[in-house]
């Protein structure tokens, strides 16, 4: 089979490679997932410039953490689905491949309502959205929430999970994606690259960080006092203290119960997962560049299967 690996940290021309290997076999409460489409996120190309190393993730690595498909095969003792059927979720092998590696347990059946390309957008990124708000921040309905990037693959999901929990929304945008992010349902949209969002904005509960940096530092100043930071992106310090607040570093993990929960918005029209671009798995190099570059509204997907 087709497979994406580095066997080093580098820039992807340099070290991404699609490669013929082996297919792999399923072990106990494992299933081989025949793959269709994967998403491409910002953890591929961290990880492949040295951040799996950071990890404690050994070379040869294969990329890609999220996919859609059918299940090939069953290991022993993996229950809930049959060879056929359409799931969604993250695996462990390397998702940009023909066939990845998952637990049974960490997949959910695709929602009947959306296509192939777009049920893959919705794993890792929907996954750590809803994490972050509601695992880790625990927002209600009545709050008032900021969302940094919120055009990108994880803001655009977290906008619309907050929408429907009832809280209300303040958007961190350019203006070339305002009304992207209105139709969304964000209630503010701050343009970024005319008002400094954080003289802006007031009173906000809770603050969802997917960018990390200066703008990680500078979203503590809207929140109001016991307000509560959850970063995806940074690694926090001493800041909160100061602003008399709470901050937290939300890690992703795959969770079906929160997978089904999403499922559930999308079959009910309440979600809707946009999808900037769709490449071949041979433009894998391409793919993580767009990522990279950080100007993408939505998520990019691998279509995989012919």
């Amino acid at each position: 089979m087709r497979a994406v690996v580095i066997r080093d940290y580098g820039t992807s021309n340099d070290v991404v490679d699609l490669v013929e290997t082996e297919r792999p076999v399923p072990g106990p409460g494992e299933v081989l997932v025949k793959v269709h489409a994967a998403g491409v996120n910002p953890v591929d190309w961290k990880i492949r410039g040295g951040a799996g190393q950071r990890m404690g993730m050994t070379l040869p690595i294969h990329l890609g953490g999220e996919c859609v498909g059918t299940i090939e095969e069953l290991g022993p003792g993996a229950e809930g689905f049959r060879p056929g059927e359409m799931v969604f979720g993250m695996v462990h092998s390397g998702a940009f491949a023909d066939y990845a590696l998952a637990k049974a347990a960490d997949l959910v059946r695709k929602p009947s309502n959306i296509d192939i390309i777009h049920a893959a957008a919705l794993p890792l990124a929907g996954s750590t959205a809803w994490q972050a708000l509601f695992d880790e921040a625990g927002l209600t309905a009545g709050q008032r929430l900021l969302v940094t990037n919120s055009s990108g693959g994880v803001g655009s999901l977290a906008v619309q999970f907050a929408k429907a929990s009832g809280a209300h929304v303040t958007a961190v945008a350019s203006a070339r994606n305002e009304a992207f992010v209105r139709g969304l349902g964000a209630d503010v949209v701050i343009d970024y690259t005319s008002q400094r969002f954080e003289e802006v904005a007031r009173d906000i509960d809770v603050v969802l960080d997917t960018v990390g940096g200066e703008t990680f530092r500078r979203a503590f100043r809207p929140l109001k006092k016991g307000g509560f930071m959850v970063t995806v992106v940074a690694f926090p310090e001493d800041e909160a203290d100061r602003f008399g607040v709470r901050v937290k570093r939300a890690f992703t993990v795959p969770n079906a119960r929160n997978l089904a929960e999403i499922a559930a918005l999308v079959e009910a029209g309440r979600v809707v997962a946009h999808v900037d671009t769709v490449l071949p798995l041979a433009q894998i190099r391409q793919a993580l560049a767009l990522s990279e570059a950080g100007r993408t509204r939505g998520k990019i997907v691998l279509s995989v299967a012919d």
